[in-house]
């Protein structure tokens, strides 16, 4: 995608025909694909693959680029890639002009090409035919369009979507262009999502499908113009996983919503896991639940990564989009119409928080204030001086599960009263001692009066929550605040803003900006 691609890859090809292997090249393709290549048995491709690279900057600038590195056990870890890069350190400091002469000499011999994104779609447009009890164009009728964004996305307009009898004319952004000329290839942007749901609207579409640039990101869009994405799209897919394997366990990273959690586990009946950031954290965490025995058939990250048990738990965002194709075609086989209508069904009930914000609060890595340590030591200051700010507060409670950062629930206090015999049991029998337990209610008071039961409670979260926590990669301390009011937001960004102040490092004035806003 970027311009520097196809030197990279010949590079590459280079080195590995230079170790004495063969090298098949893809051209153009996405990760998920890449993956896949090493679990395809086709003779005809030169499949399976012992290993694949697939190199992306993903939305990142054009001026950026990167390897994912993937053999048929999944993407390599970090210990995997500081050792190749450690040897690809020692090899270049031994490289000479000579040797690059050779490389080239054995690449020209040993490297072949195949068109391994025809078997990738193939398998994508099978498993919607299946779905729908082997017919052969089940989306005759839908019209379905796709924004690619420049990306590598552009294949499914033309190679899934219409070889299953949709509709796709509207599609748009389709041909690669590693500028990003129209928008940002990310499924989490503003703008993108504003893009695609324009282009579903205006053509009267009954489904938008828009992907990241490489492909293991993906959200929609239905006819009314409703996005499926963060928490909408996490919820959707929750829906349709349960009702495949009811009571399953969902795992998501740490931002997701505290109205996903109800609508998980009340509505649908499944478990919420809610862990890290990082979309090989929730991954690797779904693959060790099932190791001890609690069973998870789906992880999924509010970026738009989401990966099935049933697809050798590759984040791969076209087979998400395929879910939800499935369901689209088994509703009409089922006599079912109503376009994109039965996946909008599908999340009725889930309570979405009325503020929910990220603000990242830079650490500046030249401040005095570092005293010569690390970004990551200080950013561990921070959060430990939040925690014991946060704990002498009666109105901000600690979570009592979090995997990262520094998480907080706010609480409400809420008064009521009754009368009657109930009211009278109620209080004579200390029903309200499990009733609290359960409900994860603080009592404050309870008495009779006049025959009226009444009571003080204080009920954690309803004012909102915020975490606090170290960015995977960068000097930056993301913060996340939910609350069902602004007002409940600033108090929640007060908080923080009033613990973290006196660290200079820190830059804070998105946080005070917001704060004033109120």
């Amino acid at each position: 995608m970027c311009s520097c691609s196809s030197s990279s890859a010949g590079a590459v090809s280079r080195g590995i025909a230079g170790a004495g292997l063969d090298v098949v090249q893809y051209g153009l393709a996405s990760t998920p694909a890449m993956f896949n290549s090493a679990l395809t048995e086709d003779d005809k491709f030169l499949c399976p693959v012992d290993g694949s690279i697939m190199i992306t900057a993903s939305h990142l600038p054009y001026n950026r680029n990167g390897f994912k590195f993937f053999t048929n056990a999944g993407g390599l870890g970090k210990a995997d890639i500081k050792d190749i890069l450690e040897r690809a350190a020692n090899i270049y400091d031994s490289f000479s002009v000579e040797g690059f002469k050779n490389l080239e000499r054995a690449a020209s011999a040993s490297v072949k090409r195949v068109d391994y994104m025809a078997v990738y779609t193939s398998d994508l447009v099978e498993a919607v035919r299946k779905a729908a009890g082997n017919i052969e164009k089940p989306l005759a009728g839908f019209h379905i369009v796709v924004d690619a964004g420049n990306g590598a996305g552009g294949f499914f307009a033309a190679k899934v979507l219409e070889p299953l009898g949709a509709i796709t004319s509207g599609s748009q952004f389709l041909e690669p262009d590693g500028m990003f000329p129209n928008h940002i290839p990310n499924p989490e942007d503003k703008a993108a999502m504003e893009a695609i749901t324009r282009a579903v609207l205006d053509n009267k579409a009954d489904l938008g499908i828009i992907f990241d640039t490489d492909v293991d990101r993906s959200a929609a869009v239905d006819c009314t113009g409703r996005e499926f994405n963060r928490n909408r799209l996490i919820a959707l897919m929750s829906a349709i996983v349960l009702e495949e394997h009811p009571g399953t366990t969902i795992v998501t990273d740490s931002v997701t919503s505290d109205g996903l959690t109800t609508f998980i586990e009340k509505k649908l009946g499944g478990k919420h896991h809610r862990f890290k950031r990082g979309y090989k954290n929730v991954i690797d965490e779904a693959i060790r639940l099932n190791s001890v025995g609690e069973e998870s058939h789906l992880a999924i990250e509010t970026s738009g990564h989401g990966a099935l048990k049933e697809n050798h738990w590759l984040d791969d965002g076209a087979y998400l989009m395929v879910k939800l194709l499935n369901k689209l075609a088994s509703a009409r086989t089922a006599g079912m119409g109503g376009g994109s209508k039965v996946l909008t069904d599908m999340v009725e009930g889930l309570q979405e928080p009325a503020v929910s914000v990220e603000m990242r609060l830079k650490i500046n890595q030249n401040h005095a204030d570092l005293k010569g340590g690390s970004f990551r030591d200080y950013g561990e200051a921070v959060l430990k001086h939040l925690e014991n700010s946060a704990d002498p507060n009666p109105k901000l409670q600690r979570a009592p599960v979090n995997y990262e950062g520094w998480r907080v629930a706010a609480e409400k206090q809420w008064e009521g009263r009754g009368g009657g015999e109930c009211a009278s049991l109620f209080y004579r029998k200390k029903i309200y001692v499990p009733l609290c337990r359960i409900m994860n209610w603080r009592m404050l008071d309870v008495e009779m009066k006049h025959n009226m039961l009444c009571f003080q409670v204080r009920i954690s979260g309803y004012g909102g929550w915020f975490l606090l926590r170290l960015s995977l990669h960068d000097p930056v301390l993301p913060l996340n605040i939910e609350a069902p009011s602004h007002d409940d937001a600033v108090k929640l960004g007060l908080s923080v803003l009033a613990a973290v102040k006196e660290f200079p490092a820190l830059e804070l004035s998105a946080l005070e900006k917001f704060v004033q806003a109120s």
